[in-house]
């Protein structure tokens, strides 16, 4: 026994100490990297490439194996032919570009720190004969946060690059403020679409601490530095104030989008309301019934499609709080799809 004890006491050690070293390893790499590493990452796909390689694996499929052998030494023919092209001289290929971006957007809409770094890559070779597509999908939410996206996608327009959004999901209230900005907007025949209004609630506990002799003091410095609150009593003063600041961003909102889509009759779709891509398109919401597969498809025909997309580091307790936010995201849009409506 006493040898066992000894056992298990040397073995409890040797343990200890391995994890004291492998902890202070792990925390010299994480400075290192930290002082070392950018703040993301730009990844580059070239979705034509796939989509060619895809096909060649179907047709493939269909062949004998004589049949198959030839036809792979065509393709790598035609592929080496590409590449002395492009290396000779890129313009002699004779392609515009499509750049694809995808945004999923979230209640707080902190997805548009990685769009503006997208957007920025972009504009710094894009000319005026190429195009972007932004994938778009989101229910809206904070209005700062899908004002800030919006202004992003202008700044393609402004830049002359024809931009199209897809949205083969949703795209409503904060999300259809970004999809408004295109020149083209595509939707699936069922995406919902619109939901042009405002809304916002808050809990009030007053009457419960009340029933608890519990007292909250809330001191302000400016008349309508708050007007509802958690915990203190609202006055109808408070929520006139309140009513009046949804009504005048809702004003804001459908200027917005009347400035991006004149031929809108704005005051019948800004309702708050929502509704399929094919009754979107017959009240003017959206252009062009189809999604984003069909146009990325016939794009490759005559441009070299990429998409661009910008990853950013992460520490560990941002991975572990960001997955419970996104958890709570996903929560909040069934509940929208139950008949909530979004923020924005």
């Amino acid at each position: 026994m006493e040898f066992i004890a000894l056992y298990g006491l040397f073995l409890a050690k040797m343990v200890t100490v391995v994890v004291a070293i492998s902890a202070l390893i792990l925390v010299m790499a994480c400075v290192r990297r930290g002082k070392s590493a950018n703040r993301g990452e730009l990844k580059v796909v070239d979705l034509g490439e796939q989509y060619r390689r895809t096909r060649q694996q179907m047709q493939l499929a269909r062949l004998n194996e004589a049949e198959q052998k030839k036809c792979n030494q065509e393709f790598k023919k035609q592929q080496k032919n590409k590449q002395s092209e492009k290396s000779a001289s890129p313009s002699a290929v004779g392609k515009s570009w499509l750049y694809v971006i995808d945004f999923k957007g979230s209640i707080d809409a902190h997805e548009v720190i990685s769009l503006r770094e997208e957007i920025s890559a972009i504009l710094a070779v894009a000319t005026v004969n190429d195009a972007v597509l932004l994938r778009l999908e989101s229910p809206g939410g904070v209005v700062h946060g899908y004002g800030l996206a919006a202004s992003q996608l202008q700044r393609v327009r402004s830049a002359g690059i024809r931009l199209t959004v897809a949205v083969d999901k949703v795209a409503a209230s904060g999300g259809y403020m970004m999809a408004c900005v295109a020149d083209k907007i595509i939707s699936a025949p069922f995406a919902i679409i619109g939901s042009i209004g405002v809304v916002a609630q808050i809990p009030n506990f007053h009457r419960l601490l009340q029933k608890n002799s519990i007292d909250v003091e809330l001191h302000t410095a400016g008349q309508f530095k708050r007007t509802l609150t958690l915990f203190g009593e609202n006055t109808e003063q408070g929520r006139e104030k309140f009513r009046q600041d949804l009504d005048e961003t809702h004003l804001l909102f459908k200027q917005f989008v009347q400035s991006q889509r004149p031929a809108l009759e704005i005051d019948s779709v800004a309702t708050g309301e929502h509704w399929f891509g094919l009754q979107a398109k017959e009240k003017g919401l959206v252009d062009t019934i189809g999604t984003s597969d069909d146009f990325l498809i016939a794009a490759m025909e005559n441009s070299e499609v990429i998409l661009i997309s910008y990853m950013r580091r992460k520490r560990l307790i941002d991975r572990f709080t960001g997955s419970i936010v996104e958890h709570c995201d996903r929560l909040l849009l069934r509940w929208w799809q139950r008949g909530n409506n979004p923020l924005l």
